[in-house]
C-alpha cells in the first residue's frame, strides 16, 4: 500500500516539478543568459519533412527536471530519517528468561538420581 501511495504522489510531484522548471526556472535562466528559451534549441540534420532533429534544449530541460526532483527527494529522505531518529523507539517488554542449559541438565540429573532403582548387593 505504501508503495502505491508513493507512486501516485511521485507522479503528482513530477507534474509539479515539471511546471516549476518550465514555468519558473527556465524563463529565469533564459532571462539571465539573454532571453533564450532552452526548449527551442535544436539541430536539424537534413532538409525537409523527414529530417532528423536533435532537440538538445528539451534534453537540457529534462536534465534540469531530474536534478531538481533528485534534490527534493534527497531532502525528503533526509528529513524523514531525521524525524525517525528524533522519535524514541519503543522498547519491547522484557521476556522472562528460561533456565540455562546447565540448570536443565542439573534438574535432569537430580530426577534420574531420585528415580534410580538401587542394585542388589553382589555376592
Amino acid at each position: 500500500m505504501d508503495f502505491a501511495v508513493g507512486i501516485i504522489i511521485g507522479a503528482a510531484f513530477t507534474a509539479i516539478v515539471t511546471s516549476l522548471v518550465n514555468d519558473l526556472i527556465n524563463p529565469l535562466i533564459g532571462f539571465v543568459i539573454g532571453g533564450i528559451d532552452f526548449s527551442s534549441y535544436q539541430i536539424s540534420l537534413g532538409e525537409g519533412e523527414h529530417a532528423a532533429t536533435f532537440r538538445y534544449g528539451a534534453f537540457l530541460t529534462a536534465v534540469i527536471n531530474f536534478l531538481i526532483i533528485a534534490w527534493v527527494v534527497f531532502l525528503l529522505v533526509k528529513a524523514v530519517n531525521k524525524a525517525r531518529n528524533m522519535v524514541p523507539a519503543e522498547k519491547a517488554p522484557d521476556e522472562p528468561k528460561g533456565p540455562t542449559q546447565e540448570e536443565v541438565l542439573i534438574e535432569i540429573r537430580d530426577l534420574l538420581r531420585d528415580r534410580a532403582v538401587p542394585l542388589p548387593p553382589s555376592a
